[in-house]
């Protein structure tokens, strides 16, 4: 079975999508109407803005929903998904290509979480860290140990074995890459995110998103997604809704849903969108599927 994956924050690049507008009068029209509805030219930004310009949330996350949505329109029936799945962002990429979205609603909704959580960011100091070479359920009671003490701390991208990114405020993730060091981490890297993504903290994000879903239609997808939030396939509207208001809060369990679509049959992955950073994580996780990225 085709399985079809794609990226989140943290793949942009300066003159993503360039490419595409340059020599697709689909992939034009497409920008141009996303221009049109995000109120401000975005494609100026993507094409040859500064690094800075595209590392501001409300244009990290409709640039790489872009990119990746635009580059599977533009393939037409070469894309045939079988099942699919997003990482974090990536999950509203999936769910325009499995049917269930509209373009144009899933850019607003993208538009609006890139929104809500810059909002939630700036309540509360907060950020993230990569831990790498040290086992999940380690990490994990660490994690707990230091929110019961006040300073909320916990797992949020289970990337794949031996790499595992935690969110918290900053005094927490500071204690927590201390701790993790002292534990056998062989890195602990505080990233250069502004906030502490799918935690507790984003919950401010999450009600206000919320809403925004609520009023969006969602249709029958054509094939299942497997959602960050279960790491199972899912393919109910009502469901999908419901694990996209909780993904905000809780861990990306992809090493998880990789391994899931495995089992159910995933013979093939392609990461669609910027960049190679899933097509690296599944390699890791399992070292003889196919995996390309187009």
């Amino acid at each position: 079975m085709k399985a079809y994956i794609f990226p989140g924050q943290g793949s942009q690049f300066v003159g993503m999508g360039k490419d595409l507008y340059e020599t697709s009068s689909i992939a034009k029209e497409l920008f141009e109407k996303a221009n049109a509805i995000l109120g401000f030219r975005i494609t100026d930004i993507m094409f040859t803005g500064t690094e800075d310009e595209l590392k501001q949330t409300k244009v990290t996350q409709p640039a790489i929903f872009l990119h990746s949505v635009i580059s599977a329109i533009t393939m037409g029936d070469k894309i045939n998904p079988e099942m699919v799945a997003g990482h974090s962002l990536g999950e509203f990429s999936a769910l325009v290509v499995n049917k269930s979205l509209l373009f144009e609603d899933a850019l607003i909704l993208v538009s609006k979480r890139a929104m809500a959580m810059q909002k939630a960011c700036e309540i509360i100091p907060s950020t993230m860290a990569a831990i790498t070479n040290l086992e999940d359920n380690i990490i994990e009671t660490i994690c707990s140990e230091i929110t019961q003490l006040g300073d909320i701390v916990v797992p949020a991208n289970y990337n794949c074995q031996g790499q595992l990114v935690i969110s918290g405020t900053i005094n927490g993730i500071n204690i927590a890459c201390e701790k993790l060091k002292s534990a056998g981490a062989k890195r602990t890297l505080i990233l250069p995110v502004g906030g502490a993504f799918h935690s507790p903290l984003m919950e401010p994000a999450s009600i206000e998103l919320e809403a925004a879903i609520n009023s969006t239609n969602f249709y029958q997808p054509i094939c299942p997604i497997y959602q960050n939030v279960t790491a199972n396939a899912v393919s109910m509207p009502s469901e999908i809704k419901k694990n996209l208001i909780a993904q905000l809060t809780a861990p990306v369990k992809w090493t998880q849903t990789i391994q899931q679509m495995i089992s159910d049959g995933a013979s093939s992955f392609t990461e669609l969108g910027p960049g190679k950073v899933l097509q690296g994580l599944v390699k890791k996780i399992n070292t003889t599927i196919e995996v390309i990225n187009l």
